[in-house]
């Protein structure tokens, strides 16, 4: 059958057991992103959801559900910290790039965690974030080989917690109880969320650091992403886009492919989230978001560069340079003893995009 025949059959008996249509108020079930080809088989079907808008807000392209009501785990950071802003967070850029980050705990991730701590006249022992190791390897063998364990300090939401706290000091509220739901901090942040996202807050939760967690439509999180990328007037929205596009690396780390994306991709912010959750947006307006229904990371590089490239083809939104950097970020091999043998695939619900993906992309 060979690669491209294996790609057409996996995606189309998984869209037939997916879904894919809105019918009445049925919402869509999961379409398929991605697969994983080893070999000339597919070996397994991603499943998502996944909404790409065009600058003027305006759907084009929805795989399953773009109205789904989802957790956007750390893909919130960018929003939230346009609500600290507008609280009176003080903060230089590398500050407020480490607000929006879910950073890999290098020895420069740490000292600018302390830096907006020390301006605040706090230190790290007023966080309330969950211990943990730093994400890198590199950086947690460090840590440990200094005697160093789990703190909330190394854990990667460091950033955006020495931010809340911050915030509170500037605005005058307590910073003991920053965490707690009803606290102004959190309330600031919902209002913001419910505005920028263009829908109300339906749940709240506790995310994996603590923080409260607000949930959104997948294209409420797109528009949200969209309105802070093509931000110009100096506002909140406008310096938390111009932080991540000037410290990419503060946002994620060595290697770590929302920090590689927003190196290649002139105007691109992108922030990651847990459970298979991707946001991003172009400076135009243009915005993508997703979420790979059974929670896996692997296949979200791939599906992001993919779907970047849907307003590329039909807009102009971005160069040749800029795609090449964007598919380069995007390939994801897969090893057989240590050798590419495959690859992930993204497919973006299956058809005409399926069969490109299967027989335009080499490894």
């Amino acid at each position: 059958m060979g690669r491209a025949g294996a790609v057409r059959v996996a995606v189309a008996r998984a869209g037939a057991v997916a879904g894919g249509e809105v019918s009445g108020a049925r919402p869509a079930l999961a379409g398929p992103l991605a697969v994983v080809v080893r070999g000339d088989r597919v070996e397994s079907v991603h499943l998502g959801h996944l909404v790409v808008l065009a600058p003027d807000g305006s759907v084009r392209l929805a795989v399953g559900d773009p109205e789904v009501t989802l957790w956007p785990r750390s893909s919130l950071k960018p929003v939230q910290a346009v609500a600290m802003l507008r609280a009176g967070l003080d903060v230089d850029d590398a500050g407020l790039a480490l607000a929006c980050a879910s950073h890999s705990g290098t020895a420069e991730h740490l000292a600018v965690v302390r830096t907006v701590l020390a301006r605040a006249g706090l230190d790290e022992t007023d966080l309330r974030n969950t211990p943990d190791l730093p994400l890198d390897v590199d950086a947690a063998h460090a840590w440990r080989s200094d005697g160093g364990a789990p703190s909330s300090l190394t854990q990667n939401c460091s950033g955006k917690h020495a931010a809340m706290l911050a915030t509170c000091v500037a605005a005058g509220w307590d910073t003991a109880g920053y965490l707690e739901g009803g606290h102004p901090l959190q309330q600031a942040v919902r209002g913001v969320v419910a505005e920028l996202t263009g829908g109300p807050v339906v749940d709240v939760t506790v995310d994996g650091c603590g923080a409260p967690l607000f949930s959104t439509s997948l294209h409420g999180l797109a528009t949200a992403f969209a309105r802070i990328a093509a931000a110009d007037d100096g506002g909140a929205e406008a310096r938390v886009a111009s932080a991540m596009r000037a410290h990419p690396w503060l946002v994620g780390g060595p290697g770590r492919d929302v920090s590689r994306f927003m190196a290649a991709v002139p105007g691109l912010i992108a922030k990651d989230g847990a459970e298979g959750v991707y946001a991003a947006a172009l400076a135009d307006g243009t915005a993508v978001a997703f979420k790979v229904a059974d929670g896996s990371a692997r296949p979200r590089a791939a599906v992001l560069a993919a779907a970047l490239e849907v307003p590329g083809a039909g807009g102009g939104a971005l160069d040749d340079d800029a795609v090449g950097a964007l598919r380069a970020v995007g390939e994801t091999p897969v090893l057989g003893h240590g050798r590419p043998v495959g690859q992930v695939l993204a497919v973006l619900g299956g058809g005409e995009a399926a069969e490109r993906a299967a027989v335009g992309r080499q490894w």
